[in-house]
């Protein structure tokens, strides 16, 4: 009996460091103004200190204040000074105090997605609605200059509609296009199946 052949694949041998969900909001009152909201929320599924979630945000709905909410503490700390600091280095400071969370989340995906951050005093939401068609991100290490031993791979849905909440009070602005090597998205994205590998 002839054994079947199995089509080659390509494989990326370095390390795997995380893989979760990386999605984020980016919000503005104007086009080619400043951005008023960063918010970049993770679950994570496996890390080297574990599986687990994190919001960190700084918009006009925390008095443009750092805030960090969590339910992992150390997987926090090792994503700041990992990968937040070669992405949103307002992110990256160890002295930002981490606050208790519960996480959850609702939707379909299709239509809307919602997450839920709720602390002792806040209780925080994401939205994204109006969701548009996903693309596969493949960014080899060394795409971020900031971090060139860092790669990821990333299934990116992007929201043409996206609101953030603090306490019910909503962050003013709205999300915008983008452009990812001559692809269009937008500032405010699900990125799911989302893997970040470093250089062996």
């Amino acid at each position: 009996m002839s054994q079947e052949k199995i089509p080659s694949a390509n494989l990326d041998l370095n390390k795997i460091l995380l893989t979760g969900e990386n999605s984020f909001i980016r919000l503005k009152k104007e086009v080619n103004g400043p951005i008023t909201t960063n918010a970049t929320h993770w679950r994570i599924l496996k890390s080297p200190s574990g599986p687990g979630h994190v919001l960190f945000i700084q918009s006009d709905a925390t008095d443009n204040e750092v805030r960090i909410y969590s339910d992992n503490f150390a997987m926090t700390r090792w994503i700041q000074d990992k990968i937040e600091s070669g992405l949103n280095s307002e992110f990256s400071n160890p002295k930002t105090p981490i606050i208790d969370a519960d996480f959850s989340s609702s939707g379909d995906g299709i239509n809307f997605w919602i997450e839920s951050i709720d602390s002792l005093n806040d209780s925080i939401q994401m939205n994204w609605h109006d969701i548009c068609e996903p693309f596969y991100l493949k960014a080899a290490a060394g795409f971020l200059e900031t971090a060139p031993k860092l790669g990821v791979y990333s299934c990116m849905i992007p929201s043409n509609k996206a609101q953030l909440t603090v306490n019910e009070i909503p962050a003013t602005g709205s999300s915008f296009p983008e452009l990812f090597d001559g692809h269009p998205t937008s500032s405010a994205c699900l990125a799911w199946s989302e893997t970040w590998t470093e250089l062996a």
